[in-house]
């Protein structure tokens, strides 16, 4: 037979037995945590599956939460309606105020509370019911020719004097994100006066409205017009991301455009939650995740957007244009005047 354990021997053993069973219980802790934070969410998205792939492999990573895309140039919030209460639907992720509207007004979302949220994402930038957020911003600026534009700044207004005559270049008016624009005016000046505005600029084109933004810098490039109009993040994906239209960026520069007496019109990358979303636990959680400081450096390094939180650095190639003075006017003004913008658009023969 052995000896009877010591007191020191016995001290050790209840020791062991005592750290042995409080990583037992944090161990089954960590694991309920894990399991609480698993499962999956569903996004709707018009962006493109690799611009926003790293973030949500980042989310991903710090939550265990698996992110489904379905990734459409059109058609999401039809598609939402048509599924109905079956929507797989969680999260819809959108690159336009107008279409989070759209949302709304189909009766696809339903309003977030969130003190996260409300927080972070600036009142103009949200809406006043809760239904979206913003999460990124852009800024619809001017592109200008290096060799034959000597000014550095330029106001909206100042697009249709005549001074500029058969020396602007610019996509379709109907484009989503020039009908912000106009619908910005709108809110700023009235109807009759974005009429006579758009009728100036019109006679100010170089070409019929074509192509995208990227060609307007392009056409710039090739002498076809000295300004045109443009989103802050294209000149500098051309610059450090496209080779083969890097001389575009190089042939043009930055101007940081603003209304008379007001800001840059800046327009957003915008979420909602789905109104039937099957996993509204885990929508939540990406929601505010997507204003956290890391998907909000990661919008501002690989989209070259401006942060929707406050303290986030902005690319050093987007601070190059200049420090952003944002217009004050609220998305959801502008968003109430797309479609007189629209129908101002057609009354003017804008894209004809």
């Amino acid at each position: 037979m052995g000896s009877a354990p010591t007191s020191e021997e016995k001290f050790m053993t209840y020791h062991w037995l005592r750290v042995s069973a409080l990583a037992l219980t944090c161990g089954m802790s960590a694991l309920a945590s894990a399991l609480a934070q698993s499962g999956e969410v569903n996004v709707y998205t018009y962006r493109e599956a690799k611009l926003i792939q790293p973030m949500f492999d980042a989310f991903t990573s710090e939550t265990g939460i698996k992110v489904n895309i379905m990734s459409a140039s059109s058609g999401l919030e039809q598609r939402i309606k048509a599924e109905g209460a079956n929507s797989p639907a969680d999260v819809l992720l959108t690159v336009d105020i107008a279409r989070l509207e759209e949302a709304v007004q189909l009766g696809i979302t339903q309003p977030v509370q969130s003190d996260v949220l409300d927080k972070i994402v600036p009142p103009q930038y949200r809406d006043p019911e809760g239904h979206w957020y913003g999460i990124s911003m852009r800024a619809r600026i001017v592109h200008a020719s290096k060799e034959r534009v000597t000014q550095n700044a330029i106001t909206y207004e100042e697009l249709a004097d005549p001074k500029w005559k058969g020396k602007i270049c610019i996509r379709s008016g109907q484009y989503i994100y020039n009908n912000a624009l106009f619908a910005a005016y709108v809110a700023h000046h009235g109807e009759a006066k974005a009429e006579e505005w758009l009728k100036g600029l019109k006679a100010n084109l170089a070409q019929k409205p074509s192509g995208g933004d990227r060609e307007v810098a392009r056409d710039i490039a090739a002498g076809k017009c000295d300004i045109g109009v443009a989103n802050t993040y294209y000149w500098a994906l051309m610059l450090n991301k496209e080779a083969d239209r890097k001389p575009w960026a190089e042939a043009t520069k930055v101007i940081l455009a603003t209304f008379n007496g007001g800001g840059t019109h800046v327009n957003m990358s915008g979420v909602a939650l789905a109104k039937n979303a099957p996993n509204k636990a885990n929508a939540l959680k990406l929601i505010e995740w997507l204003v956290g400081p890391t998907a909000q450096q990661m919008y501002a390094d690989i989209n070259y957007e401006y942060p929707i939180r406050a303290g986030i650095a902005v690319n050093p190639t987007i601070a190059g244009y200049g420090v952003l003075k944002p217009d004050s006017l609220p998305m959801s003004q502008i968003a109430a005047r797309k479609k007189a913008s629209a129908t101002l658009v057609d009354k003017v023969g804008f894209d004809n």
